[in-house]
């Protein structure tokens, strides 16, 4: 039987409609409930394309029992962050205020009156890597309600303090000097990994915005920062977290060398990072930023293009609940499709008979275009093309992930400030 989600329009609320969780969209009602009750609230944001979305669907809000501890204890809250990006930022800035990280499912215990008090992101059904398990959360959170009611109110009260002070910003203030500038570039260089590019460790994700500040610094004269830029943006261009045929970016890499991905395809990632390749071609003239550019536009035109002109928000990790299903390959379907041009390509894009990522491979380019004398083969290049257009063929006939068509404003004014470009 449908819940209350029922009627929402937000494909994610609707991927929840059916739960036995008796759900409540964000609004008055909601709140007035808990009020009313005078119980918790437990508050649950994601997103349609988020694969540990599906999970903690699938492992929890599924789960008869879980939902039986839900419906007595919580009045319980679904929220998709892309309809509601306001109560997004409220709230992964307290979870990130109580647990030092962030990231959906975002899973946050609040009063009635929507004070944060406890939260965190993913919680396994059985405790796992020192995780507690989800029941056990809920269980801790409804026995601290019940027993140490003012010691959590206050709690919240504090932290919320904590949170208005810190995001209190200055009205005006100098432009950034030039060794403010400077200074930043410095200490880019000294976090950069430079055995993997960007900055950070797994879970790698994209940065376009600090490439694109370090660009401007390069065309503003300033050499320094060029050979990290370029390592960067070829090691993600390389990498699994580029589908290497269609073009498209996904969220972010699991591991620390950009391999294997989350799959989700985002359109604010795709244009960002369009953008960002448009640019360092421009600045650093390498053709084959011009390329990969062009090859994520192709992307959102081709797979997030709705048909009133607009773009579509994301597309999902999963396909019929298995992550990355379409986008990854056997040696021996490979061998298939490419028949004499296998063999080139499986070198070029680690295709191994036992797979590099659960008995399958994730393309991605081990084989730098140039040789060591720098110069490219054209016509090895062309067959290498041609292969990848004719394995797009074919994936197009499988399952495909399903795609979350809201038109959300913002993001197609990047997607259009990407085009523009």
């Amino acid at each position: 039987m449908p819940n209350r989600l029922a009627g929402e329009t937000s494909p994610y609320l609707l991927q929840h409609a059916h739960n036995p969780v008796d759900w409540y969209p964000w609004g008055p009602e909601a709140l007035a409930r808990a009020r009313e009750l005078d119980r918790p609230i437990f508050l649950s944001i994601g997103y349609a394309a988020c694969h540990w979305c599906h999970v903690m669907e699938r492992e929890s809000f599924e789960d008869a029992a879980t939902a039986a501890d839900l419906n007595r204890d919580f009045v319980s809250i679904k929220v998709d962050r892309e309809e509601r990006p306001d109560l997004d930022q409220v709230y992964m800035g307290a979870v990130q205020a109580m647990t030092g990280q962030g990231g959906w499912p975002m899973s946050v215990f609040l009063t009635p009156d929507g004070q944060p008090f406890y939260g965190g992101t993913y919680f396994p059904p059985t405790p796992h890597h020192g995780l507690p398990s989800f029941r056990d959360v809920l269980a801790g959170a409804a026995r601290a309600w019940r027993e140490q009611r003012l010691e959590v109110v206050a709690a919240g009260k504090r932290l919320v303090d904590t949170l208005v002070e810190q995001n209190r910003l200055p009205t005006d203030g100098p432009a950034p000097t030039a060794g403010l500038l400077a200074a930043t570039v410095d200490s880019l260089q000294t976090r950069f990994d430079s055995l993997n590019g960007s900055w950070g460790g797994a879970p790698k994700f994209p940065q376009p915005m600090t490439i694109d500040f370090l660009l401007a610094r390069i065309a503003a004269g300033d050499r320094r920062p060029a050979a990290m830029v370029r390592y960067t943006l070829d090691r993600m261009a390389d990498g699994g977290i580029h589908d290497q045929l269609g073009g498209g970016f996904h969220r972010y890499a699991t591991d620390p060398i950009w391999l294997v991905p989350h799959f989700e395809q985002m359109l604010y990632d795709n244009a960002q990072l369009a953008r960002t390749y448009l640019i360092a071609w421009a600045v650093l003239g390498i053709e084959r930023y011009r390329d990969v550019a062009v090859g994520v536009l192709e992307y959102m035109l081709r797979e997030l293009r709705r048909p009133d002109g607009t773009f579509a928000a994301s597309q999902d990790a999963d396909t019929d609940g298995v992550e990355g299903a379409t986008f990854t390959w056997t040696a021996a379907e490979i061998r298939e499709i490419l028949r004499d041009d296998a063999p080139s390509f499986s070198s070029t894009y680690g295709v191994r008979d036992d797979g590099n990522w659960e008995g399958r491979t994730i393309l991605s380019r081990i084989q730098p275009a140039a040789g060591d004398d720098g110069i490219v083969d054209p016509e090895h290049e062309a067959r290498l093309a041609a292969s990848r257009a004719l394995l797009l063929e074919r994936r197009a006939t499988r399952p495909q992930p399903a795609r979350d068509d809201k038109a959300l404003a913002a993001w197609n004014g990047l997607a259009i400030g990407a085009l523009a470009d």
